[in-house]
């Protein structure tokens, strides 16, 4: 049985080699299949560079539209944060316009109640505010009224005022 075995394997490794030289071609030995490419390793690295040099304007171009894309993006954020903050300065503006507007109101008001009260009164109303306050109420009242109201306030007080009344109207005009 052995031998048997012995021929049939003799028989399909004549058969093998036969078949090939019969077809006029050649079959690879398996050794030779396993055995490394005898390119050196330049050309990998060549084939590489090449490689890299022929994907080099896509990767480029694909870089700029990357980078574009991004700046739209933040020109975007940029434009949606302008627009917020132009919202922002337009009530500020509406607030700051109401704001006068009743602090005008206020001062007319405040001037106008000093105005009709006794000069004694309105010294000694006046002596007990901020000396700023008072020199603007001041300032704000008809000439008689204020010298009159200066008048009847201590002497000290009345020259602080005065201090003041004058540094104010020597920046509104500077000749």
């Amino acid at each position: 049985m052995s031998r048997q075995n012995a021929n049939r394997r003799m028989g399909i490794a004549g058969l093998a080699v036969a078949l090939p030289l019969a077809l006029g071609t050649a079959i690879p030995a398996v050794s030779q299949t396993l055995v490394p490419s005898s390119r050196p390793a330049t050309s990998s690295a060549e084939e590489i560079a090449r490689f890299c040099g022929n994907i080099a304007d896509a990767a480029r171009d694909r870089r700029y539209q990357l980078q574009k894309m991004e700046l739209e993006k933040l020109q975007a954020d940029i434009d949606e944060r302008i627009q917020k903050l132009e919202a922002k300065r337009a009530e500020y503006e509406t607030w700051l316009t109401r704001r006068n507007r009743f602090m005008e109101q206020a001062q007319e008001a405040v001037v106008g109640i000093y105005a009709n009260m006794r000069p004694d009164a309105a010294a000694s109303q006046l002596g007990e505010l901020r000396a700023e306050t008072a020199a603007a109420i001041l300032m704000s009242l008809d000439t008689r009224k204020a010298s009159v109201i200066l008048n009847e306030m201590q002497v000290e007080t009345a020259a602080s005022l005065t201090g003041i009344m004058v540094n104010a109207a020597r920046r509104k005009d500077p000749s």
